[in-house]
């Protein structure tokens, strides 16, 4: 049996395709049942103890089997050359022959090996399909086990299905004992105990013996849920695939067929995680189809989706994460892009299908960038007053958080200074006051601190190259005259106080 396909992801706002885009309708994956999934539910409803031949039609059903238009209850309205027609040619041969036994546990025996003489050939992982075994012969434990079921159905025997975690067998009910059948070994009738093996003169030639296993989390089932078993290894070799659109109608069909048109509430029908929670599969399968088209950067496709599904299969919580998740990669791709008026412009046209926890959140993150991409654009400090204006607000709106307002309104003051420094200007003290006066205003940090500092020690390194220059001229009174001015603005800087040592040496001279 392959295993339950793995949950991928992942929110109920009821959504219509109005609310998000104006577009032409897309092509979805059908969201209705198969008409067969309502009808076959209804039969099993009604009488649970359903016929080998009402079993053998749901089971080609469920693999796929196109034939299958409808309920059939006559044997002889069937073509031969159909699967079920197959199935009833088998039934009939087999208890047509002459060695046929009348006791049920000869009989059951005898079926394994009537099948694996006639139509089990080979053994393949992922070949779950009833109608592909009369193609091809081929088989694995689900489609063998059901198989098996429906010819031990036909001959009056009854069974109920087992799972464990990644394997179908089978058990039948037989004068009150329960026997085990691994379907997918030719002598798995009743492991553990071993068998006579005789010729085909009745000789005794030897012995065959299959170990019994020790099932891990076994659980058994009913076969109207084994069958259905079809349908998850389906689904599960599809999303393998990333046939993820195929996989979703075999998904609704299941739980049709398991709970009729119960499809939208939470529905727990057995200890098993295969049948545990309908809804919760179901909705598996649905977001894994959306997941599928945020991969591929469709993102609006993705939204008109859930539209189109959560109406149908509700799930509040998990319907607005999938939503959040495809506006919140559109936007990112549109702020990389720098396409900060447009992330803003889908945002507002989805807020009515997000949170308001969620909306708030991607608010912020476009808020974040406009307001960054206006501090790039400073270009004075009439500037970036506006910006920081704007920040504050954001602030006490409470759209970015405190800590992000100070990040941001120390870059837009940096920002500024350097726009005030600018080459060919290169005015450093338009920097410091710059800087002075904002620090006085919004306080004091490293960054500022620092800053404050570079701007500090640049006009420092002009007094100095300016007086070196005078100095190397000669013009002795006007390098004084430069160092004196730098001194009395930066008393104690040591790169001023040296040049300071220069000049007194020169005096002394």
């Amino acid at each position: 049996m392959n295993k339950k396909p793995s949950i991928t992801i992942l929110f109920i706002l009821f959504l219509t395709a109005s609310d998000i885009f104006s577009q032409a309708p897309l092509v979805f994956p059908r969201l209705s049942p198969d008409p067969l999934a309502l009808e076959f539910n209804s039969l099993y409803a009604s009488n649970q103890n359903l016929t080998w031949f009402e079993l053998a039609q749901i089971a080609l059903w469920a693999s796929g089997d196109t034939s299958i238009t409808g309920i059939v209850k006559n044997a002889d309205a069937v073509s031969a050359g159909s699967s079920l027609g197959k199935i009833i040619t088998e039934t009939a041969s087999l208890s047509a022959r002459a060695d046929y036994p009348s006791n049920g546990r000869d009989r059951a025996q005898f079926i394994l090996e009537y099948l694996y003489a006639n139509i089990l050939k080979t053994y393949s992982l992922t070949q779950t399909r009833i109608d592909t075994i009369f193609t091809n012969g081929r088989y694995n434990c689900v489609s063998s086990a059901v198989l098996y079921m429906i010819f031990c159905e036909y001959s009056g025997i009854n069974s109920s299905g087992v799972i464990t975690r990644d394997h179908a067998l089978l058990t039948l009910h037989i004068n009150g004992e329960d026997i085990d059948v691994e379907t997918t070994n030719r002598y798995g009738f009743d492991p553990g105990n071993r068998r006579e093996f005789l010729d085909q003169f009745g000789r005794l030639t030897g012995f065959t013996y299959v170990p019994a296993r020790n099932y891990r989390d076994r659980q058994s089932i009913g076969k109207i849920e084994l069958i259905s078993i079809i349908f998850n290894n389906r689904i599960s070799d599809l999303e393998r695939q990333g046939r993820y659109a195929e996989a979703v109608p075999l998904a609704i069909d299941k739980a049709a067929l398991l709970h009729g048109r119960s499809l939208n509430v939470s529905l727990v029908t057995s200890e098993s995680e295969l049948f545990a929670d309908a809804r919760l599969d179901l909705m598996d399968r649905l977001l894994n189809y959306g997941v599928s088209l945020l991969r591929a950067n469709r993102e609006e496709e993705s939204l008109l989706w859930a539209a189109a599904a959560s109406p149908l299969y509700p799930d509040s919580e998990r319907w607005q994460e999938f939503i959040f998740a495809a506006v919140n990669n559109r936007i990112a791709r549109y702020l990389r892009d720098k396409k900060i008026t447009e992330a803003r412009n889908f945002l507002d046209s989805s807020k009515n299908i997000l949170s308001e926890e969620n909306y708030s959140q991607l608010d912020t993150i476009v808020l974040d960038q406009h307001l960054l991409e206006r501090a790039n654009q400073i270009a004075g400090i009439s500037d970036a007053d506006a910006v920081i204006a704007a920040i504050e607000q954001a602030r006490v709106q409470r759209r970015i958080s405190a800590a992000r307002a100070q990040e941001m309104i120390t870059f837009a003051i940096q920002k500024t200074a350097v726009v005030l420094s600018a080459a060919p200007a290169r005015n450093w003290r338009a920097s410091i006051s710059y800087l002075e006066n904002a620090i006085s205003v919004y306080g004091a940090n490293r960054e500022l601190n620092q800053a404050l500092q570079v701007y500090r020690n640049n006009l420092v390194s002009d007094y100095h190259n300016r007086f070196a220059a005078e100095w190397n001229r000669r013009n002795y009174a006007e390098a004084e005259r430069i160092l004196e001015d730098g001194l009395r603005e930066f008393p104690e800087n040591l790169q001023l106080l040296s040049d300071w040592d220069i000049v007194q040496r020169q005096r002394a001279r």
